[in-house]
């Protein structure tokens, strides 16, 4: 669960495991040595909270600018009331309480307050569509600055489930004969690895035979007895105690495991019969969405907390120079925090538990959607389908959403830097002109109509 590992972990007795780990196999009898705050996922959530509190409030440019707005908008209108009650002709009082209204009416600040929350609104919803899910605005603004991504391997870059790849033969076996005796073996086995193989042999339709005497050795493998032989399927420790060495098999195992792939040997009555292999793949689209953001400038790093061969073999396939493996919760949020003292601007990428604190500590965290519910609740971002390419599309909506909101609030700007004086009477002294206050009304609702409707225009934006 902390590491993250696409296989299980062997344990021994005397081994430390972490609360809530899932036992795949057997039974076991486990010591609390540790309760409270003091385990690790009371940790974690310490670590989730302090990366949330350390984040600063978003202070919204037209939040800002609306408090200055209203006051500079009250003393233009009680200025406009007494210039014309002044100043201007009779009945003077009469046209600086209209001209006053007018000013207040035209200048209401609805378009300016809708600017930002409208193109909010509908990028959320056009996110949805997508399979995109934000939990603040915050994520849609912040986006657009991201240039570093952090990400985790298992789940994230990979399918996060083991997936049969190859069965080798040797002496004399053919390869669909190793993987037909290893599943058969592997029927009584509880394993995700023994499902995988019986899994690969049901659809290549292979007839599986039923095993006696079968027996599970911890860290080891497994053996029994199968037509009258013995077969044994497991580790290279396991072939050692059978007095059947990997020999000539050892390169290849030695090649696959560079690739990322667990390998399994067979040994059938003490001779060694074959190896299988397993492995997480890399998800379809992980290529493209990371070639579509290493191409938009972005750099990419990968931390794990699998084994470093396992994390260096995927990073080889997917082209990414900067990757870290063995990384435990607080490695990955240490991580984060480092990036973002040089002055990056970090997005994570993360399904598990043991992601949560470096998600909520990224200037804006990604969460998987087939991951753990508190890797989501800690993101402000969910891809629902767990496609590495919605972070491009989202990117590229982040952008069209700020260029919209940025739109809408300079037309906000301008309306109100054209209609109040307008209101206030600039023009009466050279046309003889006043704005009535139902015009002002009207002006004002198509301001507001004019930034729904190009807020609206989203909707449309490529992703």
């Amino acid at each position: 669960m902390i590491t993250g590992e696409s296989m299980p972990v062997a344990k021994r007795a005397g081994d430390q495991v972490i609360g809530a780990t899932l036992n795949t196999s057997g039974s076991l009898i486990v010591r609390a040595e540790k309760v409270g705050s003091q385990t690790v996922l009371a940790q974690i959530v310490q670590l989730v909270a302090q990366a949330q509190r350390s984040k600063a409030p978003m202070q919204r440019m037209a939040d800002k600018v609306a408090g200055v707005f209203v006051l500079v908008v009250i003393a233009i209108a009680l200025l406009t009331f007494f210039a014309w009650g002044i100043l201007g002709p009779q009945p003077s009082w009469v046209f600086g309480l209209i001209n006053a209204v007018a000013v207040l009416i035209i200048a209401c600040p609805c378009a300016m307050g809708l600017a930002t929350p409208m193109s909010i609104m509908v990028a959320s919803g056009k996110g949805a569509l997508h399979g995109v899910l934000f939990r603040d605005a915050a994520a849609i603004e912040n986006l657009r600055k991201v240039d570093t991504l952090v990400v985790d391997k298992t789940g994230t870059l990979t399918e996060g489930r083991p997936v049969f790849e190859r069965a080798i033969g040797v002496n004399g076996y053919a390869a669909d004969e190793v993987l037909r005796l290893a599943a058969s073996l592997d029927q009584g086995s509880e394993h995700p690895l023994a499902a995988t193989l019986v899994a690969a042999a049901n659809e290549r339709r292979l007839a599986l035979e039923p095993v006696k005497d079968f027996d599970a050795v911890a860290g080891l493998g497994v053996h029994g007895m199968m037509g009258g032989k013995r077969l044994a399927l497991g580790n290279a420790a396991l072939m050692n105690d059978e007095r059947a060495a990997p020999g000539t098999l050892a390169k290849d195992a030695d090649s696959l495991r560079t690739q990322g792939a667990s390998v399994m040997y067979l040994a059938v009555d003490g001779a060694l019969a074959g190896l299988l292999a397993a492995s997480d793949p890399i998800k379809a689209s992980t290529p493209e969405a990371l070639g579509t953001l290493q191409a938009a400038g972005i750099r990419v790093v990968i931390a794990s907390g699998d084994g470093i061969a396992t994390v260096k073999a995927a990073a080889t396939r997917l082209k990414i120079g900067e990757f870290h493996g063995e990384f435990k919760p607080a490695d990955k949020l240490a991580l984060v925090s480092r990036l973002q003292d040089e002055g990056a601007v970090v997005a994570m990428a993360g399904d598990g538990i043991n992601d949560a604190p470096a998600l909520a500590k990224a200037d804006v965290g990604v969460a998987m959607g087939t991951g753990a519910d508190v890797a989501m609740s800690s993101a402000q971002v969910t891809l629902v389908k767990g496609d590495l390419r919605g972070i491009a599309r989202t990117r590229a909506l982040s952008e069209a959403t700020v260029r919209n909101m940025k739109q809408n609030l300079a037309w906000a700007f301008a309306y109100n830097a054209l209609g109040v004086p307008l209101a206030a009477g600039a023009l009466y002294p050279l046309t003889g002109w006043l704005l009535s206050p139902m015009i002002a009304a009207l002006a004002m609702s198509l301001s507001s109509a004019s930034v729904i409707s190009n807020a609206l225009r989203l909707r449309g934006a490529r992703i």
